[in-house]
């Protein structure tokens, strides 16, 4: 690294527990380094939550735009779902 700066941080009990265990068992250095790599994961995360987040309220929109909810019968729901698999039918039909 080419510059650092030192922060300090308050960890819940748990997570220090993770930290120090890393620590202890050689997989990591330092508490630095375990926090450095989980910061830089939750960097390269962002763009896919962000993703996610897009996707969900776009279908949000969709379903405000997509105008009032109909009532539904479930009975004819499950009727219908039970003759296309009897008949072999991948396909939804109307009514």
């Amino acid at each position: 690294m080419s510059s650092v700066e030192k922060v300090s941080i308050a960890l819940s009990p748990e997570l220090l527990d993770v930290v120090k265990k890393a620590v202890a068992t050689g997989e990591y250095g330092s508490a630095s380094e375990v926090i450095r790599e989980a910061l830089r994961e939750w960097r390269l995360r962002q763009p896919l939550r962000q993703a996610e987040l897009d996707r969900l309220r776009n279908a949000w929109a969709q379903g405000l735009e997509s105008g009032r909810p109909e009532p539904f019968d479930i009975d004819d729901i499950m009727r219908r779902a039970r003759n296309r698999f009897e008949s072999g039918s991948d396909t939804p039909r109307n009514g």
